[in-house]
């Protein structure tokens, strides 16, 4: 039986204080023993051998304990069955008298432990309970305990207890078990061969880049405050709404937060040329954004992970923050000299432009799933829809700021593109870095799948934007 969350389930006592009540209850508890992977068994005995020896009254006027009552945390191996061994020192318990109390046992995180069900057990003249849980995900899961007298109408609570926990630990990996063609994305040497085309391309953008535009535009700096607004207010809202209405699980749920906080992304002016936006500023935005993400990045992510109670530890990948923005800055900067140096060279970079950035689309749009496959092995359809829609919602969301302030249609068009894109390895470093790696990977779907889908889609409405300009040339 596997509960929702906030639900649980209790067993009234087995009754009576027999020998066979008693028998009964030690041998189901020794079966469950038997039945539990070795990890768990190993916790799970030490817990009913504390619980079964334990004398006299418990400290503070209690009466649950489990173990001794000295501990207070105990370990799990991730996706295993086990018990855990709950001792009831309640006057009058199993003295045959009427119905015994009954237990109540919540996992205050589902997601990472869930109570299948509870059993009463009798030894001699004491009682206690058994649970019988299932790990899912690594992390820590609260538990609430309470002791309730069956006599009243409804229970009356007896004694309640919210200070035990269960912590699940990660399996070890198995690396091995992965095919040549599942590499890890950190390790595919593919990435690392695509740089210098990635280079040569981005100084083509600096041949684009008109210097008279930059000037005005940081005298009225407005499109690169709506873009900043819309990546770091907006977009991350927008994820965490998401991950309450389809009750995405806390991990996938950072991951979907984190992916929708971090701007900049490498194709959001390559979009901007081919869909007739304004170059120079897609640069422009693309650059302040990654300078902002040092500060507003670790921000959002703390607002959100506060509110999604995970207390990870988050890491900002700064020295990747700065190598963006050095490979943004330098083949740019380049760019620039060779137009006003070599305007030979700067004529021929810009013939080449937009087939070459079209066919690094469509390169990056086959890595990003090959690099991917293996995370997205297990992927469920509530991630993929919110994923869907991710670029969908910053693209208007960036064109309905820009028609606020009347910017001309080119601007829009940035400033849309510029909210819509994600930079989806800058989240995925974050993730790396900040989580064990079952749960990087888990999280990870989340910036794959807006990479996947965020190209995919920008990939149609370049092609659906060719077609338009063919078949409806301006004049």
């Amino acid at each position: 039986m596997v509960f929702r969350r906030g639900s649980s389930q209790s067993w009234p006592g087995l009754g009576g204080g027999s020998g066979y009540t008693a028998s009964l209850g030690m041998l189901r508890a020794a079966v469950l023993l038997v039945s539990l992977p070795w990890g768990a068994q190993g916790a799970a005995c030490a817990n009913v051998s504390m619980a079964l020896g334990h004398r006299g009254p418990l400290p503070g006027g209690r009466y649950l304990s489990i173990g001794d009552g000295s501990v207070v945390e105990f370990e799990f191996p991730e996706k295993s069955e086990g018990i855990i061994v709950i001792s009831s020192q309640y006057p009058g318990q199993s003295n045959g008298s009427g119905a015994n109390p009954m237990l109540r046992v919540t996992s205050l995180d589902t997601e990472v432990l869930t109570i299948k069900n509870v059993s009463a057990i009798t030894w001699g003249n004491r009682g206690g309970f058994v649970v019988s849980i299932h790990s899912g995900l690594p992390g820590q899961a609260p538990l609430h305990i309470q002791l309730m007298d069956p006599h009243e109408t409804p229970p009356v609570l007896i004694e309640e207890r919210r200070d035990f926990c269960i912590k699940v630990l990660p399996a070890e990996e198995a690396p091995a078990t992965r095919g040549a063609d599942q590499v890890h994305f950190s390790e595919n040497p593919i990435l690392y061969l695509l740089l210098p085309l990635i280079f040569v391309n981005k100084c083509s953008f600096g041949c684009k880049v008109e210097l008279e535009v930059l000037k005005g535009l940081l005298q009225r700096p407005q499109p690169m405050l709506l873009g900043l607004l819309g990546q770091f207010l907006v977009m991350p809202f927008y994820a965490f709404l998401m991950a309450k209405v389809f009750m995405l699980p806390k991990v996938l749920a950072l991951g979907l937060i984190i992916t929708c906080s971090s701007p900049g992304g490498g194709g959001s002016y390559l979009f901007s040329l081919l869909l007739g936006g304004d170059v120079t500023l897609a640069i422009s935005m693309t650059f302040i954004s990654t300078v902002a993400a040092t500060c507003l990045l670790p921000l959002s992510s703390a607002v959100y992970s506060h509110l999604l109670s995970i207390h990870e530890t988050l890491h900002v990948p700064i020295s990747k923050i700065l190598g963006s923005l050095l490979f943004v800055a330098i083949p740019i900067a380049a760019g620039v000299l060779i137009k006003s140096k070599l305007p030979k060279l700067s004529q021929l970079l810009l013939q080449v432009i937009k087939p070459f950035s079209f066919v690094l689309l469509l390169g990056g749009l086959f890595l990003a799933y090959r690099m991917g496959v293996f995370i997205l092995a297990d992927v469920r359809l509530p991630i993929v829809l919110v994923g869907l829609t991710v670029p969908l919602v910053g693209l208007l969301v960036g064109y309905c700021l820009a028609i606020c302030l009347k910017l001309p249609v080119a601007q829009r068009r940035t400033v849309s593109i510029e909210v819509g894109v994600q930079n989806s390895l800058l989240a995925l470093a974050m993730l790396q870095l900040s989580l064990r790696r079952l749960q990087a990977d888990y999280a990870s779907q989340a910036p794959f799948i807006v990479a996947l889908s965020g190209t995919s889609e920008m990939l149609a409405l370049v092609i659906g934007h060719f077609i338009y300009s063919s078949l409806c040339p301006v004049p």
